[in-house]
């Protein structure tokens, strides 16, 4: 990694009170490089500029970590793609067990290879929907956070994370600029899958100025049992 954009690296996790070392950059490095690497063979990623890497995948990955809850030791990474921010997190982060969950298996493939090379461990890549997931029994309620960068709309990443989450565990949904509306359409189906919209924190991205808003949502009660419904279904007919 160049040397202004290792510097970008720490100065933008320290604006989040992150502090990494050297073996943690290091794997930062290798992790770029993969990405580059294998983004040839399978689209993982439409930005290949280093610097652009550093800020909107890596920054962007870990900004969430101030608001995880304290004793937070297991994390669930719904739609992970090329594995942001489980991955990130999970680096800066040892003490929580981090699983990545994405439908295409050749993404998981590459986080299984990202994962062995790196040496990373307490982190487990899964190939398969969310809707079929949320209804094993070992995967169900078993999350002290579910978390998802994914572009869906809210009402449908409730309906794809929350069942993962435990009771007085949280669902941490990492949104653009527009949220609002959003927020608004989801209300049913935060409270029909158990939760309650606790805390919105917007911020701006360092280095780039791109507006970011993170929604907190906590599991107060079980997810019915007839949630998530079936593949494709939270995606065709959102909760409202």
């Amino acid at each position: 990694m160049k040397a202004e954009n290792t510097e970008i690296l720490i100065n933008g996790f320290g604006l989040f009170g992150i502090e990494i070392n050297e073996d943690q950059i290091n794997v930062f490095s290798k992790y770029f490089d993969m990405l580059i690497e294998w983004n040839e063979k399978i689209n993982l990623t439409a930005i290949v500029d280093e610097r652009e890497a550093v800020i909107k995948h890596f920054v962007d990955s870990v900004s969430v970590i101030p608001f995880f809850p304290e004793n937070a030791s297991s994390l669930i990474d719904v739609g992970t793609g090329a594995g942001f921010p489980g991955i990130p997190i999970k680096i800066v982060r040892n003490d929580i067990n981090v699983t990545l969950l994405d439908s295409l298996e050749k993404r998981v493939r590459f986080l299984n290879a990202v994962i062995k090379e790196t040496g990373l461990t307490g982190i487990d890549a899964f190939h398969g929907r969310a809707e079929d997931f949320g209804r094993d029994e070992k995967f169900r309620e078993r999350y002290d956070i579910g978390i998802a960068r994914a572009v869906s709309s809210l009402p449908v990443l409730c309906e794809y994370v929350m069942p993962f989450v435990r009771v007085g565990g949280y669902f941490i949904a990492m949104k653009g600029a527009n949220v609002m509306d959003e927020l608004a359409e989801s209300k049913k189906a935060v409270s029909v899958l158990g939760g309650e919209i606790e805390e919105v924190k917007n911020f701006t991205l360092p280095f780039d100025n791109l507006e970011r808003n993170v929604v907190l949502i906590k599991k107060l009660r079980q997810t019915p049992t007839g949630y998530p419904r079936k593949s494709g279904k939270p995606a065709k007919s959102p909760i409202k």
